[in-house]
């Protein structure tokens, strides 16, 4: 393998953050990679913007919210016909590495129920 001196000076700085700091920088790097989440898309005009799977208009935050309250994937698959077995995963890998955006939509919207 060729030695990349910002790779090693990357290493470096990385070994002194903080685990906090560097699922921000994980965050960061998600966001940058075009294709992390295929499935996944955040669209102006669909399902308000929100990260939803491709072609189903099922907002991630809905599925993750659905989970928290205790259904299962097979719970999922059977209530959402168009979802399948992988577009699910990808929802929970984008789920995973957006977790404060993921929390804020689901508060969001649990407070726009409320009214």
């Amino acid at each position: 393998m060729i030695a990349n001196p910002l790779l090693d000076q990357a290493q470096s700085l990385l070994a002194q953050l903080s685990a906090a700091d560097k699922v921000r920088i994980l965050t960061w790097l998600a966001h940058d990679l075009t294709d992390a989440f295929p499935g996944i898309e955040a669209q102006p005009g669909v399902c308000g913007g929100e990260p939803c799977i491709a072609g189903a208009r099922i907002p991630v935050w809905l599925l993750v919210n659905a989970r928290r309250r205790g259904l299962s994937d097979a719970d999922l698959l059977q209530a959402y016909p168009s979802l399948d077995a992988e577009q699910l995963s990808q929802a929970w890998a984008y789920a995973r590495a957006h977790p404060v955006d993921i929390d804020a939509a689901i508060a969001a919207n649990e407070t726009h129920e409320n009214h």
